[in-house]
């Protein structure tokens, strides 16, 4: 039987002059390997979103090369850990100048209830993120941390009772890789900013504990924004950071919101 060749389109020159940024695969399901603090290592399932700069004289890029090297970093059990490596591999097989390489995902932790010390997961948001542009590699890890806060002006103005409600605060650093910063650590520290942390599970005995240390702690969102920012520049490791506060409010159809983000100062 006689055989053809396949004609690749995506290598046809493209006329119309236009670099493209970032072109690439979203939402990928692959399991991710975690580093965990003290115990082993948790696999969870993520989304990856891989991506490369495309100059203006191609029309596209090969996506199938984004699968296959995902599968090949799966194998050795590596995705997650070694993202660098996996993008110098992307700007390698896509002959491409920069590469993006996105992982979210969901970290469960084991939570005891504060009171009646009973254990229940509780699954946080989270995503590493590693650029790799002009020689150079960046790294960024977010998470999300829900937390209850009680509003001070509330509490202050009422002869009893206060309103509270949820706040999810996010969090996203860049720091020394020659460190670790462990999420657990970053998730301790937002929880103890907040009024009072969230529980999967809470019996009776927790849910007057939790419901009494709120409306011991009141808490604006302008509050636990500056109480977070506070506490990260504690943590030498951390060279940039971002923090986005969103308080869902339980009287008002509108949420209360703070961000902040900065860039630490090294010592010289």
């Amino acid at each position: 039987m006689a055989r053809f060749e396949l004609k690749d389109i995506q290598n046809l020159p493209d006329e119309r002059g236009i670099d493209i940024q970032y072109v690439g695969v979203k939402n990928v399901e692959v399991p991710l390997v975690i580093q965990r603090k003290g115990s082993d290592d948790q696999v969870v399932s993520a989304k990856a979103t891989m991506s490369v700069a495309l100059p203006k004289e191609f029309r596209g890029t090969h996506m199938s090369r984004f699968i296959e090297i995902l599968g090949e970093w799966g194998q050795k059990n590596l995705l997650g850990v070694d993202i660098q490596g996996c993008l110098e591999t992307i700007k390698q097989k896509l002959s491409a100048e920069s590469a993006r390489l996105r992982f979210e995902f969901k970290y469960f932790i084991d939570k005891k209830a504060p009171v009646s010390g009973l254990k229940s997961p509780m699954g946080y948001n989270c995503f590493f993120e590693g650029v790799l542009e002009n020689g150079k590699y960046s790294f960024i890890l977010g998470v999300d941390v829900p937390v209850t806060t009680l509003c001070p002006c509330s509490k202050e103005i009422s002869d009893y009772g206060a309103h509270n409600q949820r706040t999810l605060v996010k969090l996203n650093i860049s720091y020394n890789l020659d460190k670790i910063v462990w999420i657990e650590d970053l998730i301790e520290i937002i929880e103890k900013c907040g009024s009072s942390p969230i529980f999967p599970l809470l019996k009776r005995e927790d849910e007057k504990y939790v419901t009494e240390l709120a409306y011991n702690n009141p808490k604006f969102v302008e509050d636990i924004l500056r109480d977070v920012i506070t506490k990260i520049r504690e943590i030498d490791e951390i060279t940039w950071f971002e923090v986005d506060c969103e308080a869902f409010e339980s009287i008002h159809n509108h949420s209360a919101w703070a961000y902040h983000q900065e860039t630490k100062q090294s010592e010289s």
